[in-house]
């Protein structure tokens, strides 16, 4: 891991907080403590073009480190001519041009690990609720429609093969959650991992294979609509689709699609591609399980995240390694 030239004061300089800009919003209580332990400079709170280019040329001479979100940020950021760390908020870091880093040294952290439970869990919580039809159910009991008739069967779990697309970290905490419940699994990756379940070479096959079909891809032109009609016609008429990784791989039209034709029976969803903008057509589906992106919103993982990016920032500072690098 590279170690970024340590920081150089004078007397008069260590007696002043370093310079930080804050391109967007992201986690209140992050923000707090970064206006505690730095100068801070909040981009995003100047509304004109004009006032955001004054902050960027006032602190061309000395800002040396941007806090920002991982999976967007103010592409001004890269107009600081000192620019040498961008310490994410996130895992995905689609917000980030890596062609512009790279080309100009510019180091970037994000937060990773701490957050590979919470959503895992969402995961599965998904994956319970549009298996066992369990939103429905409580609206069932609430419109006072178990007074006239039972609840309809739905499916159980176990035997069931989960696949998953994009087996990294998290889709293994995933895999665990799933084996627990004593299903199966596969999964697509570009490469093949040391691990007791089934790999399938490509989408189609893990599709084809798969009762539940759950995407943890990342962001970015790589992934952009790789879930499309044909992938949805592979997982078929009774399989059900979950998506918790990055809503920009899904073809939403393709989706909406697939669930008004009967291609699939089922999805649930925590992300989309135009948050906080969901389609339209998706909200007025009773087979479909709208979460609005809360895979890692749960206060103590929130708040490790906040705390890598500190972490990220002091070791910067300080001229240690830092602990998350890109």
């Amino acid at each position: 891991m590279t170690t970024p030239a340590p920081q150089q004061h004078t007397p008069q300089q260590a007696s002043r907080k370093p310079p930080l800009l804050v391109a967007n919003s992201f986690h209140p209580e992050t923000l707090a403590r970064l206006d505690e332990q730095y100068e801070t400079h909040k981009l995003w709170l100047l509304e004109s073009p004009q006032d955001q280019q004054a902050l960027i040329a006032r602190l061309a001479p000395v800002c040396k480190a941007v806090a920002t979100a991982s999976w967007a940020t103010n592409p001004l950021i890269y107009q600081l001519p000192k620019l040498q760390l961008i310490s994410c908020f996130g895992v995905g870091t689609d917000g980030i041009d890596f062609g512009i880093t790279r080309a100009r040294g510019i180091h970037v952290t994000n937060t990773p690990g701490v957050l590979n439970d919470a959503v895992a869990d969402l995961a599965m919580a998904l994956v319970l609720a549009t298996s066992r039809n369990l939103i429905n159910a409580d609206r069932y009991v609430r419109d006072g429609h178990w007074l006239q008739a039972p609840f309809p069967f739905s499916s159980s779990l176990a035997g069931k093969t989960l696949g998953i697309i994009g087996l990294g970290a998290i889709g293994e905490e995933i895999a665990n959650r799933a084996a627990a419940f004593k299903m199966q699994i596969a999964y697509h990756n570009r490469q093949p991992k040391p691990l007791p379940w089934r790999y399938c070479e490509s989408l189609a096959a893990l599709a084809q294979t798969s009762d539940i079909l759950l995407c943890m891809l990342p962001g970015g032109a790589a992934t952009s609509k790789m879930l499309n009609m044909e992938v949805f016609r592979q997982l078929g008429p009774q399989g059900i689709f979950i998506n918790v990784g990055r809503g920009s791989s899904v073809d939403e039209a393709d989706l909406v699609a697939a669930l008004q034709q009967g291609v699939i029976a089922g999805a649930g969803l925590d992300v989309y591609a135009s948050e906080p903008r969901v389609p339209e057509a998706l909200l007025g589906m009773s087979n479909v399980v709208l979460f609005p992106h809360i895979g890692s919103a749960t206060v103590e993982t929130r708040r490790a995240m906040g705390q890598l990016v500190l972490d990220n920032l002091a070791a910067y500072f300080d001229g240690r390694p830092l602990l998350t690098l890109c």
